[in-house]
């Protein structure tokens, strides 16, 4: 009888430390990070107190690591906004979109170059909002930097980790690409870094 209930109890020892590890493995939460974000605040060089533009827009865009995506990721999605954009242009302001990433890891200036490893949307500095002053949908097809008018914005990168990869080509529009993942998306990690108006933290 003690032989049958030792037994027992290393069954359910086992099973204790099984599930155990299980659930240790399932509280692996996919997360982003980025070291051109120090101390909360993003580089100035990302934004336009940086020296990289194209038609006055700050194109140097900030290097990305992704952590613990789930299994079956095929792709992942990222989405730049300022939010605090609202009360001064009256919508959140899109300064990246892109799609398609296959590997975890982007390095600065990636949106320059892009090397057919992942596909870029249109960002706001495209407004017709803007006048004179808009770029085309092809231009702002990238990463454009952070340009605060007023005071210091908070910027959010959220990340998508998805089970499949999207039907979209250069050019597309950030209302597409929610709806080519919606149902797909295993994850989402969110970033967030501040730029300051004047140039100082």
């Amino acid at each position: 009888m003690r032989t049958t209930q030792g037994y027992l109890f290393l069954l359910l020892g086992a099973a204790a430390l099984g599930m155990m590890a299980g659930m240790a493995k399932a509280k692996a939460i996919m997360t982003v990070t980025s070291a051109g974000i120090k101390k909360g605040a993003f580089e100035l060089k990302y934004g336009k107190h940086g020296t990289q533009f194209f038609k006055g827009m700050p194109t140097l865009s900030f290097p990305i690591e992704i952590h613990d995506a789930p299994g079956g990721t095929r792709s992942f999605a990222l989405f730049l906004e300022d939010r605090d954009a609202i009360p001064v242009a009256r919508f959140s302001w899109i300064h990246w979109v892109a799609a398609n990433l296959t590997e975890p890891d982007l390095e600065e200036n990636a949106s320059a170059n892009p090397k057919g490893r992942f596909v870029q949307g249109v960002n706001s500095w495209a407004s017709r909002l803007l006048g004179d002053e808009a770029l085309t949908d092809v231009e702002a097809a990238r990463y454009g930097g952070m340009a605060p008018p007023d005071k210091a914005h908070t910027y959010e990168l959220h990340v998508y980790a998805l089970d499949t990869r999207v039907d979209l080509k250069d050019g597309f529009f950030a209302n597409e690409l929610f709806k080519a993942i919606k149902g797909h998306v295993l994850a989402e990690a969110v970033l967030a870094g501040s730029y300051p108006a004047t140039g100082r933290a």
